[in-house]
């Protein structure tokens, strides 16, 4: 698609290790000559473009401001992105598994439960503050494991997040930790293994 519009990518980012699925995020940077990304504080045993909290990732008229939101996983990064085309202020943010339309991710597949969870809670005041128009792009919905109330829709906003998601709306830390702690759905299946996968610890054996 990148060869089609004549476009090239520089950057693969990956905003945690995933413990649901293989990623495919570095055979992709491979092919395109692009740099893959995580977090600084990643455990992982090879090499990547290393960000930390507050980084810009330059894009042309498009920047990315790396916001490091742990709590789903310790390494879990957000994506605050500018089309400075358009405007000198953001215009949506990229989320992951931190906050998604209906519910925000779950916090006891790599962290102890309520650690995660009032991890979570630090991370998710950071993207309450930001303007209710602010897009969200989550990387799951409806049909994930990774949370419990997802809906189908594949988008949403601060603002509506903000008044309709029952976790994100919450302001006390204590009654989010009790909420998160609440109906924890099924460890997905194969999620050690696939975590190890995704952090290069596999075994060839087991491919």
């Amino acid at each position: 698609m990148a060869d089609n519009t004549g476009m090239r990518i520089l950057f693969v980012i990956d905003t945690h290790i995933h413990a649901d699925h293989r990623s495919s995020a570095r055979a992709l940077a491979s092919e395109a000559g692009a740099e893959y990304v995580l977090h600084a504080g990643a455990d992982v045993v090879f090499p990547f473009h290393t960000v930390e909290d507050g980084d810009r990732l330059p894009l042309g008229n498009v920047v990315v401001d790396v916001m490091h939101t742990p709590g789903h996983t310790p390494e879990h990064v957000c994506l605050l992105v500018t089309d400075r085309t358009r405007a000198d202020e953001p215009w949506f943010v990229l989320t992951g598994h931190t906050l998604m339309a209906g519910d925000v991710g779950r916090t006891e597949l790599v962290d102890e439960p309520a650690k995660g969870a009032l991890t979570l809670f630090t991370s998710l005041q950071r993207l309450k503050a930001l303007p209710d128009h602010i897009e969200v792009l989550p990387g799951a919905y409806a049909g994930s494991v990774c949370g419990r109330r997802l809906s189908g829709k594949p988008s949403s906003t601060i603002g509506f997040e903000r008044r309709h998601n029952t976790a994100f709306r919450i302001d006390a830390a204590e009654e989010f930790v009790e909420l998160m702690l609440r109906d924890i759905p099924a460890v997905p299946e194969g999620a050690a293994e696939l975590r190890a996968w995704n952090s290069g610890r596999h075994s060839t054996a087991a491919e």
